[in-house]
């Protein structure tokens, strides 16, 4: 069994315990927050673990690198504090089974666009952006075989993405890339931060999108015309993951001629789509996510934005209509990049 190197002097050295005393659905002072993380650490009930909304922001919160969010999942599931229901978490561990045989591995010279489990949007990696790109898991019947298993964080189970995830590092590296590209920075948070936290041999290259679509937009910067709009990013929760790609997203935007309007949630301080934590079904969670939802459009809506970027399609389809409700236009940042070059975008 892989094990968490987690480092528990740390956290008791740490004087300002930004992990819980920046979170955005807990609030708790320092001396608080310390005393509820020497709990955890102890393998003791703490309120923490039954109110994690289970963002993933701990882990970017953690200056020392110590891995806050994945020891919370640990304990969660060590203590039997699912955050959510047993018969969702059941059902999810169940779909994701892979089934229907082996997928058919081809081996690529050069770099591979790993869609994981959307294989349904291959549309969206479409175009001159992509040109020259062999695409991996694009059979919805196999997706499953490329699933880096990492949304049971949100359902506190550790122990079905450390059961799991080496055969999905098989299956992608059997294909021989120099170098994989992940569609969903899930995918990407898994192979660079997940896995190193727990031992786990990656034998591949991961290159985030984000920093792909960069590189790209950099080549194709002639044909780029600046589009002009005032733009919001809904930063989802795996980018916690791996906050220096973030930096990413301002670069792009300035390469397509873009505002990205100043907010109150944003970058750091950004909110979550609520998409996990009205699954939780605890008492007044609806409540709380639309509480949530309504404050990150609301202070889009204030910011001047016209478009609302995202990156991941769970949070897409979670706050994309209400966005447009809210007289946003949804769009997917593959799709802004398209739209610069003087593509129309992947739905059009």
């Amino acid at each position: 069994m892989f094990k968490l190197r987690f480092d528990e002097n740390r956290c008791l050295d740490c004087e300002s315990c930004d992990c819980l005393t920046k979170c955005q659905y807990m609030e708790m002072d320092a001396e608080t927050a310390r005393c509820e993380m020497q709990k955890i650490i102890a393998g003791q009930d703490s309120p923490v673990l039954r109110n994690c909304a289970t963002c993933y922001a701990c882990e970017e919160y953690c200056s020392r690198g110590n891995h806050p969010f994945y020891l919370i999942v640990r304990q969660q599931e060590a203590l039997g504090l699912p955050p959510l229901p047993e018969p969702i978490i059941r059902r999810g561990v169940q779909m994701a089974i892979p089934f229907r045989g082996e997928p058919l591995i081809q081996p690529i010279r050069g770099t591979a666009l790993n869609m994981g489990v959307f294989s349904t949007l291959s549309h969206l990696a479409r175009g001159r952006l992509f040109e020259g790109l062999t695409l991996i898991s694009t059979d919805p019947r196999k997706m499953f075989h490329y699933f880096c298993q990492l949304m049971y964080l949100h359902y506190g189970r550790i122990s079905v993405i450390n059961e799991r995830l080496g055969k999905t590092i098989q299956t992608i590296a059997a294909h021989k890339a120099d170098q994989v590209i992940h569609f969903h920075d899930e995918c990407y948070g898994t192979y660079t931060s997940y896995a190193p936290a727990f031992g786990i041999d990656v034998p591949f290259r991961s290159v985030h999108l984000f920093e792909y679509l960069y590189d790209r937009l950099t080549q194709l910067k002639d044909d780029i015309k600046p589009l002009n709009y005032k733009v919001a990013y809904q930063r989802p929760c795996s980018s916690r993951l791996s906050p220096d790609k973030h930096a990413f997203v301002n670069k792009i935007f300035g390469l397509v001629g873009v505002e990205h309007v100043q907010r109150r949630y944003m970058d750091q301080n950004a909110l979550c789509c609520g998409g996990t934590i009205t699954a939780q079904k605890r008492d007044g969670s609806r409540r709380r996510c639309l509480e949530i939802q309504h404050k990150n459009i609301e202070d889009m809506q204030q910011a001047g934005a016209q478009l609302c970027i995202f990156n991941c399609p769970a949070c897409m389809q979670t706050l994309g209509k209400k966005v447009a409700e809210n007289g946003i236009m949804p769009l997917f940042m593959s799709d802004l990049c398209r739209l610069a070059i003087g593509e129309k975008t992947a739905l059009t």
